[in-house]
């Protein structure tokens, strides 16, 4: 009798020991992200799968806390003061917004960011080199010159660009100041539409009507999340409007080159990986990436009032249908 006694505490005590094991095993990560679209959905997505396929798994040894703060600054303030008070192992940012918001809020947590045009101009890192801080990610920088490209290869006439933009986004500006700098180095002439919030995208892209050839949009987020209202303004005044996000091809724009962002989320969910396992984010040079997907939807040009090429189809990963 006092050996099975025995024999059962010392069972217990090891059973206890292996919990305390995995227990410590255990990580947490919060997915902070400004607002719900497309694009940044699919970073999410990609971010997870990324983690689990490398042995992080929800629900088994992962937990993750994720808030989307539908656009509103002050709501991604707020999320990342609830996500820096709940110590995660790594805080992932997806979008310049939330990404600011969390730099100035985590100071000695792991922060990954993801979708990130210009980290340098959002001042996340000092340099795209290895930084030392507790900060590192994936940039989305976009190639505005194989953008112009695509646009002119479908509209070799198109003198002025139309391009609607939220000026308090750091990730916006950026970009409109390189977008600018390339048209005129092609001596195209950029119309400029300002968009605050998502309600105000409707009323800034009908101010580009009888002032702009074409609309490009970059990923700017709150234009991104109120896209359609774009193209429905291209398709009553039949201005064809392009994107960088291959995403928003299927929500009616002509055509876009763009990055995977599911894979975009694969790559930062390495990076967190590698955080989990001891590597520090500071040790990690800001990466980016490299391969463009041509998106099109020949009928959305056709409301547009143009006609897309049989060689611009023949070169485009996907053809979107997206007939009405």
């Amino acid at each position: 009798m006092a050996k099975r006694t025995l024999r059962t505490l010392i069972g217990a005590a090891l059973l206890a020991a292996t919990g305390l094991v995995q227990a410590q095993e255990a990580r947490t990560v919060a997915i902070t992200q400004i607002v719900e679209h497309p694009a940044l959905d699919a970073v999410y997505q990609g971010v997870k799968d990324e983690l689990a396929e490398q042995g992080f798994k929800e629900g088994q040894n992962l937990t993750v806390m994720h808030e989307s703060a539908q656009g509103n600054s002050a709501i991604a303030s707020q999320i990342a003061r609830k996500f820096v008070g709940a110590s995660p192992d790594v805080i992932v940012a997806i979008a310049t917004p939330s990404a600011q918001t969390v730099a100035a809020a985590a100071r000695n947590l792991p922060v990954i960011f993801s979708a990130v045009t210009d980290p340098v101009g959002a001042k996340l890192v000092p340099s795209l080199e290895a930084s030392g801080t507790n900060i590192s990610g994936v940039s989305d920088m976009l190639p505005i010159d194989k953008h112009l490209d695509m646009l002119q290869r479908v509209m070799p006439d198109a003198k002025r660009i139309g391009t609607v933009y939220n000026p308090g986004e750091a990730n916006a500006v950026s970009l409109v100041n390189l977008l600018e700098e390339r048209l005129a180095a092609r001596d195209l002439e950029l119309v400029k539409a300002a968009a605050t919030k998502t309600s105000e995208v409707l009323g800034a892209s009908r101010s580009l009507v009888g002032e702009a050839d074409a609309i490009y949009l970059t990923t700017d987020n709150t234009v991104i999340s109120a896209a359609e209202a774009v193209v429905s303004v291209g398709e009553r005044a039949k201005i064809p409007v392009f994107a960088a996000d291959t995403a928003t091809v299927a929500r009616g724009a002509v055509a876009a080159l763009g990055f995977n962002y599911y894979n975009h989320g694969r790559q930062a969910g390495a990076m967190v990986a590698r955080v989990l396992n001891g590597t520090k984010p500071g040790e990690m040079p800001v990466e980016t990436m490299d391969t463009l997907d041509l998106f099109v939807n020949p009928a959305a040009a056709e409301r547009m009032g143009i006609t897309l090429s049989e060689d611009l189809i023949r070169d485009a990963k996907e053809v979107v249908n997206s007939d009405k």
